[in-house]
Formats: structure tokens, sequence, C-alpha cells
């Protein structure tokens, strides 16, 4: 079994999961993981799917929905998951405030710095709010010194973040 990883990003138009899907599909693909969103008119997804399949027989099948040059899509094979206990405690983490260069950066690295893996992360700018929203694992017993920073960089960019334990995902 082959476990491949499918991006597709393009301008956005109704149908793009419906068509990206039924290739898939067709080719005996199952679609095991993914993220998809449409980001100011243009549209983004990541998946893995499964199958007796090759990286070159999967562009061929997809060829067609590139062929008026308004959606790029990649495909490389990828490994199974690494049997591995989490890397650590659930924790959301939210940033809003007035938009300004360097939010992102400055709240991930002190993620980062601490030993967090963000497993998700969304930002938006609504006129000139800026929102981050955050998924990360953090390191057993580090939440307060993690607070303690976050609250450092909260001062040093004038933006409201707040950290918050949350219950693992459950599937």
């Amino acid at each position: 079994m082959t476990e491949l990883a499918v991006t597709v990003l393009g301008h956005d138009r109704p149908g793009i999961v419906a068509d990206v899907a039924g290739v898939l599909s067709t080719l005996g693909a199952n679609l095991t993981d993914s993220t998809m969103t449409r980001l100011r008119g243009h549209f983004a997804m990541t998946l893995i799917c499964a199958g007796e399949l090759s990286v070159g027989q999967v562009e061929e099948a997809l060829r067609p929905l590139t062929a008026d040059g308004r959606l790029l899509v990649g495909v490389r094979e990828v490994g199974a998951d690494e049997d591995s206990p989490s890397a650590g405690v659930p924790h959301l983490v939210s940033v809003h405030g007035a938009d300004r260069l360097g939010i992102v950066a400055a709240v991930t690295r002190a993620l980062a710095e601490a030993g967090g893996n963000i497993t998700d992360l969304s930002t938006r700018l609504v006129g000139p709010l800026y929102v981050l929203v955050a998924e990360v694992e953090l390191p057993k017993d580090s939440t307060e010194a993690v607070a303690a920073r976050l609250a450092e960089v909260s001062e040093e960019l004038g933006v409201e973040v707040t950290l918050r334990r949350t219950e693992a995902d459950l599937l």
C-alpha cells in the first residue's frame, strides 16, 4: 500500500473537491487525512491518500484538472505515520489585535523555543483586525513558562494572546 500526499492550489470555484476526490476514487485511492480552505479567492488543499498507485499514475489522472492553468497539483510519496507517543499536551493559542508585521513569526518562535509543536494554524485579516488560532502540543509542565513568554510577546506586539489547555482529539 502506497501513501501519497496530494496538494492542490488555485483559483477557487465550486467542484474542486469533488473533482479531485472523484479522480482519486476512480484510481482506488482512499482519502485518509485532509485539510482544505479558501484564502482570498484561492483554494488550497492537502490530502493523504492510500492505495495501490504510483505518483506518476496520480499525476496523470489529475492532469486534466490543471489544463486551464487555474489549478496547480503536486503529488509525492509519503511514509506511514511512525508509531510514537504524542509530543505533548494539547493547547489552543489565539491572537487578536491590530495587524502588524511579525505576529506569526514572534508567536510561533516563542512556541518553538518552548518545544511546542504546532499541529494546526490559521490566520485571518478582517479589516485592521488580525486573528491567529493555533493548535499546539506543549511539553508536559511547560504551560506556565509558555504563558509567561506569550505574555511578553503580547506586550511587545500590542496584541492579545491567550493560551488554554484543550482535550486531545478523539477519533
